[in-house]
């Protein structure tokens, strides 16, 4: 019997240090970002956004900036490929609280979309290559850049709540987004972050709409056994513009 007691309460010291271990920090941010398709031709088109996000308390300082840019091949309408880089700036942070860590992000990425009845999916997989500058310590950036690889894939399901989608109707989207990092300077955290969003898009045209919402953004940090869970009032503009010359 004392063997038995032993053997639980150990267990149970274990358990409490096991979960100890696993910091989760909590954070409420706001994203901001205007987001562009373009269509040059029937088989050419550009991609371009543009994002700002805060750092915590919703309104407290800035924690990165991102621009994103990227050359789009339409195998039909509903399939494209894209192929681009993205530049972003982390504004101070824990381990450098007196520079701004810059990055550079080659991309590449495949997108389709399905209609099922009304509602409509948007898929896609993209490949980041991450290029971060080094840091030196809180006050100065060091020579060089970190690298890694990180696999997304994001699930779009929009579901219009009116017969027709266009200028003023409103559209309930849901998304999720998973991000997994690999690469030899990954060791501890090959699952990177999960953005799960809810909201609804206000359509200002037939193509174009404000989307507003809530979205949870979990990150699992390079140390392995510390996490974030980050709180997001997020607002993005999609834009779509259509330059193709039309046959009367």
């Amino acid at each position: 019997m004392k063997a038995k007691i032993g053997i639980t309460l150990l267990l149970m010291v274990g358990a409490k240090e096991l979960i100890a271990q696993k910091e989760t920090q909590k954070l409420e941010q706001i994203w901001v970002g205007y987001f562009n398709q373009t269509h040059f031709s029937n088989k050419w088109g550009a991609w371009l956004d543009v994002q700002l996000r805060t750092k915590d308390h919703f309104t407290d300082h800035l924690s990165q900036l991102l621009f994103r840019s990227a050359l789009t091949y339409y195998v039909k309408d509903a399939i494209r490929t894209s192929a681009g880089v993205a530049y972003a700036r982390y504004y101070p942070a824990d381990n450098h609280s007196k520079v701004t860590q810059p990055e550079w992000r080659p991309w590449q990425q495949v997108q389709w979309y399905t209609k099922c009845g009304r509602n409509s999916v948007i898929q896609w997989f993209r490949l980041d290559e991450r290029f971060r500058r080094n840091i030196l310590n809180d006050s100065a950036l060091a020579d060089g850049y970190s690298f890694n690889f990180r696999l997304r894939y994001n699930f779009s399901w929009k579901i219009p709540l009116s017969a027709q989608v266009k200028k003023g109707s409103w559209t309930l989207v849901l998304n999720d987004e998973i991000h997994v990092n690999f690469g030899k300077q990954i060791t501890y955290n090959y699952f990177d972050q999960n953005r799960f969003f809810v909201g609804f898009a206000f359509n200002t045209t037939a193509t174009d709409n404000i989307q507003m919402g809530y979205m949870n953004v979990f990150q699992q940090l390079p140390a392995g056994n510390k996490y974030r869970s980050t709180d997001v009032a997020r607002a993005y503009y999609f834009h779509y513009l259509d330059l193709r010359k039309r046959v009367n």
